[in-house]
């Protein structure tokens, strides 16, 4: 209702048409597939198994297959129609001469044009971070550090924007993270970072890197505290806790920059957040980022793309064009846990980008659904029935 209010434009899940029924619990499915099939009494029938109930887990399933909605958040989001890039949902298709030209001279002016010009930007800003940054460093601590290298890092984040052309609007600036807090966002891409950096500075979290990467990591945290973990020991939650909460302690650091829900989702939806960064005891500021498909599919599918590559196709795009819109700071309310303030930031997130909001861990994207989520179907099934039988029995 809220996005719809804000005009945002809200992806249906049922966007092929396929399914369309009204949500009704395991219960009230499986007496109406009972009432269709026998014409016995349905309080009797409730109290024990029926073998038509095996139609309602059959049919669940067929359409949790037909229309998945979680692993259709790791493709590109389905278009409306074709936007004149080859790599929509809609590819190529001859409509008209005049269409085909245009697409043809759009394909020389992205590739020919804009491309050697962002990469030549993109190599510029990288190499500026890299630099400047390791001179910064080399400064004592205090007041003039901290000034240089905000300012380093902002011209640089701003740079390698420009070399994406992007077109970003900010909402509520008055809500910015500040130092001492958590900034926490939805994930679509790897650029999200640059997004939201070339607006303030953050400290950054993550593992640490070998090559190229692993250079810009070392030069950053020469000029600005960053937090950068080993491969061992990202996996050890206390230690992640740890530092976390060290850094935002003190109030001098800059605030912590951190992508709760672990992978890149389709930017239809946000799905579940890691509750780690809400355990901490700290102010957390919202950030809701949404882009338009209809310029440039930020999405980074990295099982199909590496990085480069990924790269390559979005500095080969019209433009990356997104909304960012800063969110009233939350806390943690009393008698209110890790998991429930994580689903309230989740939710407002969702709201206000006009996203739909997913139970679901993001982990799906490479891992299998845990069994606990199946024994969870057995244990209402079986519940209906032994409760039913008790309710006679008490009869």
């Amino acid at each position: 209702v809220g996005a719809k209010e804000k005009n945002h434009l809200i992806y249906k899940p049922y966007s092929n048409g396929i399914i369309a029924k009204e949500p009704m619990s395991l219960e009230e499915e499986i007496k109406e597939i009972r009432r269709s099939g026998s014409s016995r009494d349905l309080g009797a029938a409730s109290q024990e198994f029926e073998m038509s109930d095996i139609f309602y887990f059959c049919r669940r399933g067929v359409e949790s297959i037909m229309d998945d909605e979680v692993t259709k958040r790791f493709s590109a989001e389905e278009l409306e129609s074709w936007n004149l890039l080859t790599r929509s949902n809609y590819n190529f298709q001859h409509i008209s001469l005049r269409l085909t030209v245009l697409w043809g001279l759009g394909v020389l002016v992205r590739y020919g044009f804009l491309l050697p010009l962002r990469v030549t930007l993109a190599f510029t800003g990288v190499g500026l971070l890299v630099v400047l940054t390791s001179i910064v460093g080399l400064l004592p601590s205090g007041r003039t550090k901290n000034f240089l290298s905000e300012k380093v890092h902002l011209m640089c984040y701003r740079i390698c924007v420009r070399a994406l052309t992007a077109i970003i609007t900010y909402h509520n600036s008055e809500n910015k993270p500040k130092n001492g807090g958590i900034c926490v966002a939805n994930h679509t891409s790897p650029i999200d970072v640059i997004i939201l950096a070339s607006d303030g500075c953050y400290a950054m979290v993550g593992q640490i890197h070998g090559g190229l990467m692993g250079v810009i990591q070392r030069a950053m945290v020469k000029a600005c505290p960053h937090i950068w973990f080993e491969r061992s020991e990202v996996k050890d939650r206390h230690l992640v806790a740890k530092r976390l909460s060290d850094h935002v302690e003190d109030k001098t650091k800059l605030p912590i920059l951190i992508f709760p829900e672990g992978t890149c989702i389709n930017n239809t939806s946000v799905m579940m957040f890691k509750k780690g960064s809400f355990e901490i005891g700290t102010t957390v500021y919202p950030v809701a980022i949404k882009y338009d498909p209809r310029f440039a599919e930020a999405f980074w599918n990295s099982s199909k793309y590496g990085m480069v590559n990924y790269l390559l196709r979005m500095m080969s795009s019209w433009a990356v064009v997104c909304s960012v819109w800063y969110l009233p700071p939350m806390r943690r309310e009393e008698g209110e846990d890790a998991v429930q303030f994580a689903n309230r930031v989740k939710a407002a997130i969702a709201r206000q980008g006009g996203l739909v909001d997913l139970l679901w861990d993001g982990g799906l994207k490479r891992a299998k659904v845990k069994d606990t989520f199946k024994e969870e179907q057995q244990k209402l099934y079986s519940k209906m029935l032994v409760g039913a039988q008790e309710d006679r029995s008490r009869s």
